[in-house]
């Protein structure tokens, strides 16, 4: 790792990490915190994503359904009104919109095929936006004087890359130019976060694999076709098996690539010393005889 012990961390003039673990334990909350403290450049995976490599494909959506109103087809057509999207690191719900849900298109889903299209676009995009980490951390320093950099990664950090590889080139190129820090949620967490996505579903990327096997039990589960599924009943039962498929990818990245902070440490932070003792103590932890 770029930082072998807590003392490595604490002497680097440098302090270079990168967050990783569920969406909602405090992953954009903490990297907010670092930037406004006025030594941290911030870097959103999520914005990058939607901005360099899936910008023109979230405004042609937006235009595909503006087309569908007559007003505004004609008011394109003339180049009158200009569609794009207003993503930011606090609101990425043109990312998620584009993702879409499958299921019946009379509750808003989309063909299973399309979305599965578009969740590989989406995989190319985080693993290319992933890879842009570098170039990043270069851009803050020499254009900005930024010596710190937190990327702020998405949840499905674990779902384009394999953390038992040695060999991963993704993560390589990661562990090579900054900390990985998993913030590790309880059950407790894990329930709430079905809580709010169950009264708020929405779009998620998920790994090939995963996604077409809990497609195929959904529907045999539910005896319904693929046009007739509920997209908000799929996107919650699917996020609820996501956060135990996820949790033992996200321990071996934290294992093999990195440390661990528990969630309940981030959310007590207030500053960004104190961020700089946790990681501290987390390399501490990692060095300690078992």
């Amino acid at each position: 790792m770029v930082y072998e012990t807590g003392a490595d961390w604490r002497a680097a003039g440098a302090k270079r990490v990168l967050l990783f673990g569920m969406s909602g334990l405090g992953k954009t909350h903490v990297s907010n915190m670092l930037r406004d403290s006025g030594g941290w450049f911030h870097y959103s995976i999520d914005y990058r994503i939607g901005t360099r490599y899936m910008g023109e494909h979230i405004a042609d959506n937006f235009k595909r359904e503006a087309m569908k109103v007559p007003l505004l087809r004609e008011l394109l057509l003339s180049d009158s009104v200009y569609i794009q999207s207003n993503i930011t690191f606090d609101n990425l719900a043109p990312l998620s919109t584009y993702l879409g849900k499958p299921g019946d298109p009379a509750k808003g889903g989309i063909p299973f095929a399309e979305y599965k299209r578009r969740q590989e676009i989406h995989r190319q995009a985080e693993i290319a936006a992933l890879l842009d980490t570098p170039h990043f951390i270069d851009r803050a320093k020499e254009l900005y004087g930024y010596d710190n950099f937190v990327c702020d990664s998405g949840g499905s950090i674990c779902e384009v890359v394999d953390p038992d590889d040695p060999g991963d080139a993704v993560l390589r190129a990661l562990s090579d130019t900054l900390l990985l820090v998993w913030i590790k949620g309880t059950e407790a967490h894990a329930q709430e976060l079905v809580r709010r996505f169950r009264k708020a579903p929405k779009p998620m990327y998920y790994s090939p694999d995963f996604l077409e096997e809990k497609w195929a039990e959904y529907l045999a589960a539910n005896g319904v076709a693929e046009d007739a599924v509920d997209p908000d009943d799929f996107v919650t039962w699917t996020y609820s098996q996501a956060l135990a498929h996820r949790q033992p990818r996200y321990a071996a990245m934290a294992e093999n690539w990195g440390v661990t902070v528990e969630a309940a440490e981030i959310a007590a932070l207030g500053s960004a010393e104190e961020f700089v003792d946790l990681i501290g103590r987390a390399l501490e932890d990692r060095a300690a005889p078992a």
